[in-house]
């Protein structure tokens, strides 16, 4: 049975791990993608999330962000500070950490925890999203929200963990252990995600990184 890549419509391989799922991997793009079989129900998912137990007042939950601040925001900022976290989960720590120590006015969303979609209609000079698209089934229509979101020189900055495009790596890889987690990415990726939605990579760190502006 042929299957398809989810992104971008070429032949994917079966990648089978007997224990946790069937995975197509894409030569063309590198996007690798659960079986839709083997997807968890979003109760099941609700569940996973809630068994997470992070805070602001956790210093290694806090430092966890500060690198990808540092790293994949602060360098690349324009002045703005009119912010969006998407999928900010049971706390919003990234969001309050921009808010308490680096003057920016954030909304938030999501789908469990804050699913008023209060980004209608509205741009922002920061859009962030960490550890949520890998858990996402559609990834293109969440990258062309996030590029209809940013202002002209505004700045989108994702979070992820790329798979090595080395299948054995990937069956004894901790992420997919994750059951909620449903797509996995790499660079190349991203690249091609970029050239779909209408944004250019400014930096990546090539482990889990990501910074786009529109391509304008």
């Amino acid at each position: 049975m042929n299957h398809r890549c989810k992104l971008c419509g070429s032949e994917a391989e079966v990648i089978h791990h007997p224990k946790i799922a069937d995975y197509h991997y894409c030569s063309n793009c590198e996007f690798i993608s659960k079986d839709d079989r083997h997807i968890v129900s979003k109760e099941e998912e609700l569940k996973i999330y809630n068994k997470h137990n992070n805070s602001i007042e956790d210093p290694r939950y806090v430092e966890f962000f500060y690198k990808f601040l540092n790293d994949a925001v602060f360098p690349y900022t324009t002045g703005g500070n009119q912010g969006f976290d998407f999928g900010s989960g049971p706390s919003p720590v990234l969001a309050q950490i921009l808010e308490r120590h680096h003057n920016y006015q954030m909304d938030i969303y999501d789908l469990f925890y804050s699913p008023e979609k209060v980004y209608i209609g509205k741009k922002y000079d920061l859009v962030t999203s960490t550890e949520v698209v890998e858990h996402l089934k559609d990834p293109i229509e969440h990258f062309e929200l996030f590029a209809n979101l940013l202002k002209p020189n505004g700045i989108l900055a994702v979070m992820t963990l790329f798979h090595h495009n080395d299948s054995s790596h990937f069956l004894n890889w901790h992420y997919i252990r994750d059951w909620s987690h449903i797509s996995f990415y790499t660079p190349k990726t991203m690249e091609y995600i970029a050239s779909r939605v209408g944004l250019k990579i400014i930096h990546t760190n090539d482990i889990r990184y990501t910074t786009f502006m529109l391509d304008h």
